[in-house]
């Protein structure tokens, strides 16, 4: 799913490691669903395998726009919080995993340039301590715990659906 740079080590190519995994581990648990099936709650939650995709997706690209020096791509409004863990009409899982592929990349791109120590401030919302700051890395090791956190949801969603695991 991502571009592997054969020149980056130390920390950055263990960060874009494990945020990989951690992306395949969410990209499978949808292979050989249809659109129906990745759009359906099997649990009383909101959350749907195709809402996930486009949950994660959607946090990576606003982090990473923050990681580049936009804090304002923190900010949500009402509208973007009603629909990211759904799939709408119109949205098929094909499009949400090329979406997700596309931040992939770009993420995967950044990584490589970016100064990990650079940080900015996060914009006032109840979900952000006061005055509160993050790091480039920070952003990093969040997006692998977002993602992570997800997969889980996302195997558990999925092995309700039909039975598949991911592992085990």
């Amino acid at each position: 799913m991502t571009t592997h740079n054969d020149t980056l080590t130390g920390e950055r190519a263990d960060l874009l490691e494990t945020l990989s995994a951690h992306r395949a581990f969410l990209r499978g648990t949808v292979d050989g669903l249809t659109d129906e099936q990745a759009a359906t709650r099997t649990t009383v939650s909101e959350l749907c395998l195709g809402g996930l995709i486009k949950h994660v997706a959607n946090v990576e690209a606003r982090w990473m726009r923050f990681a580049t020096g936009d804090p304002e791509a923190m900010t949500m409004n009402e509208t973007d919080w009603t629909g990211q863990f759904r799939m709408l009409d119109g949205e098929t899982l094909e499009s949400l995993l090329a979406a997700y592929e596309e931040v992939a990349r770009t993420t995967d791109e950044l990584v490589a340039t970016l100064d990990l120590d650079v940080s900015y401030p996060l914009p006032q919302a109840p979900w952000f301590p006061p005055n509160a700051r993050r790091s480039v890395r920070r952003v990093l090791l969040h997006l692998i715990a977002e993602t992570s956190q997800h997969a889980g949801h996302a195997d558990i969603i999925r092995e309700s659906l039909d039975g598949a695991k991911s592992m085990g």
